[in-house]
């Protein structure tokens, strides 16, 4: 059964932050904080965009993406993640559709590009690639990429919001 992808409601917040929370729960990488970016995220008006996968009235999946800030001044563009999809559902294609209808949107919104940090073999088809004039300090530079809708890639140290600083 497809999906239907839509942009979150108010009454999405708890069933979003259980399907963050069990996306990450056994994932190496994580933090175990994703769902309380999302949640600072939301609370200080920096979710440009927050997207649902739904199944028969269930969330089973969640992507946001927030504005971020590149040190030589370029604007427009926007860091995606964190990216959720309930553990059933995962290796099903729902997150290859919340990442086609979040670039749609970005593209729709004329935002100028867009960065994340993960695995390039899955981000790759995308259109996502490593940039190595685009910094994310303290991260291997193969897995921060971007993507730009507007041909230029900006140069730069990049920022995401302060939410991406919060600790366990």
């Amino acid at each position: 059964m497809d999906p239907i992808i839509r942009y979150e409601t108010l009454e999405d917040m708890t069933a979003i932050e259980n399907v963050t929370i069990k996306a990450f729960l056994n994932a190496p990488h994580s933090d175990h904080n994703e769902q309380f970016i999302v949640a600072t995220l939301r609370d200080s008006d920096a979710l440009s965009i927050s997207l649902v996968a739904e199944i028969e009235g269930e969330i089973i999946g969640h992507i946001a993406v927030s504005p971020m800030t590149i040190s030589d001044g370029t604007t427009g563009w926007f860091g995606l993640g964190p990216i959720s999809v309930e553990p059933n559902y995962q290796r099903s294609g729902i997150g290859s559709r919340l990442m086609q209808k979040v670039l749609e949107q970005l593209i729709t919104n004329g935002a100028n590009g867009c960065v994340l940090l993960g695995d390039p073999a899955y981000y790759s088809r995308f259109g996502f690639k490593p940039v190595s004039d685009l910094i994310l300090p303290g991260v291997p530079p193969e897995f921060f990429q971007a993507i730009s809708f507007c041909g230029t890639l900006p140069e730069g140290e990049v920022s995401y919001h302060d939410a991406f600083n919060l600790k366990n």
